[in-house]
């Protein structure tokens, strides 16, 4: 019975870790830029995704995490000072900034210093 017990606790536990690792692809926190994205969010994020490379050094040492990039957006919706303020190595850094370069924003009207999260997860990035 105690045997059984802890198959299931185990089991209960790998299945909260499985559903933990996907839902990190669109994070759950306030992302200000993502207003200023057509689509919101979710587009944003679906736009990271789908142009994200994982480095191949990261990939081969299954390096994850979350790399910062913040960035300036101008009161056209230009982007520049792009920095890496929270990096994971392994060429994540770099390849984040090139992806975040590449976001076009809807005009805000104002300037404003922001910053983005970049997921790396092996399971869910090329």
């Amino acid at each position: 019975m105690l045997y059984l017990r802890n198959i299931l606790m185990i089991s209960s536990l790998l299945l909260m870790i499985q559903f933990s690792v996907f839902s990190q692809t669109v994070p759950s926190k306030v992302i200000p830029a993502a207003e200023h994205y057509e689509g919101g969010k979710d587009s944003l994020y679906a736009f990271i995704n789908r142009n994200l490379k994982y480095p191949i050094t990261a990939k081969r040492n299954r390096i994850e995490g979350e790399c910062i990039v913040k960035l300036k957006i101008d009161e056209n919706g230009n982007t520049s000072e792009h920095a890496v303020v929270k990096n994971i190595g392994a060429g994540c850094g770099e390849e984040a900034i090139r992806v975040i370069k590449m976001l076009k924003f809807k005009a805000p009207g104002y300037s404003m210093q922001t910053s983005i999260p970049v997921i790396y997860n092996i399971r869910t990035t090329k």
